[in-house]
């Protein structure tokens, strides 16, 4: 009886994991979502934000490369990354020709993730559980190469640094700062990432991976609606728990999707891609995602 179970178990465990590197990882959904009260006094007309995050494109996937296509004619005013675009290196050419549709006609806003920075190396999943703070660093990536590219269309990227970005429904400002993920990272002062002009109809708050400690400071500088990635949403779900792990310090049942932190919009993306160490989702869709902001 128990050889049967044991066999039983192993047979369903074996048959989510083919399911979650064979078809979820796969699976991109476009996901909407409306955020009441986000924008300022004074705006009239809803705000349409296109939020992505962890491609980790790690060429050719052909795949993820095509659903970024099949959204290119969503009706959006801003597209914002917020980091792990890069899954390997020499990627950053793939990044950004896979990245041209949707951002043709748009301004966009870059905040960089560690893998931005580094190409990935292969670690235990379970270092997640067991050291959730353990980093890993492999070659550097030509990360300019990329911000120059990205910049050709359109793209600001905001290292500890804000900017405007005009759009037909107002001007935007936002603050973006770099990964506290990574070791080295320190958070900027107040005056680098507050809003730059105070009749903007969204102060809008960037950072790749949400520590609480770099929420904080956008909040305390003004900012409405704070966008992040990193988390993968918990890339592993088990309805009804949910993430078993955030890799950062944000409370599990804030890891995906928008929810509030102190007085402003949390949304955090689970992201497209995965790294090629972990290549597994499950009951955690890879998504992008389009808000849309209201008064």
């Amino acid at each position: 009886m128990l050889r049967e179970a044991f066999a039983a178990t192993a047979a369903f465990g074996a048959t989510c994991v083919a399911y979650g590197v064979l078809v979820e990882r796969r699976w991109y959904r476009l996901r909407h979502i409306d955020l009441p009260g986000a924008l300022r006094p004074g705006a009239q007309d809803p705000i349409r934000v296109l939020h992505l995050s962890d491609l980790h494109l790690d060429p050719p996937q052909d795949h993820k490369i095509a659903f970024l296509a099949e959204i290119a004619d969503v009706d959006v005013d801003l597209v914002v990354l917020t980091g792990d675009l890069l899954g390997a290196a020499d990627a950053e050419d793939t990044v950004v020709a896979a990245l041209a549709p949707v951002l043709a006609g748009r301004p966009g806003v870059l905040v960089l993730g560690t893998n931005d920075l580094f190409g990935p190396t292969g670690k235990h999943p379970f270092v997640y559980f067991s050291d959730p703070d353990a980093r890993m660093y492999g070659e550097p990536l030509q990360t300019q190469r990329m911000i120059d590219g990205l910049a050709d269309l359109g793209v600001t990227t905001l290292r500890n640094d804000r900017t405007v970005v005009t759009t037909k429904q107002g001007d935007i400002a936002v603050g973006g700062i770099d990964d506290p993920h990574f070791h080295e990272a320190l958070l900027p002062t107040p005056d680098a990432v507050s809003p730059q002009i105070e009749d903007a109809v969204l102060h809008l708050g960037l950072v790749h991976a949400p520590y609480t400690a770099a929420l904080d400071l956008l909040v305390d500088t003004d900012h409405d609606v704070l966008l992040a990635g990193h988390t993968h949403g918990g890339q592993v779900r088990f309805p009804p728990i949910g993430a078993l792990v955030a890799n950062c310090d944000l409370p599990l049942d804030q890891v995906r999707g928008e929810s509030r932190y102190r007085d402003a919009w949390l949304h955090v993306n689970p992201g497209l891609g995965t790294s090629r160490y972990a290549p597994f989702r499950f009951a955690c869709r890879p998504e992008a995602t389009v808000l849309t902001l209201h008064p």
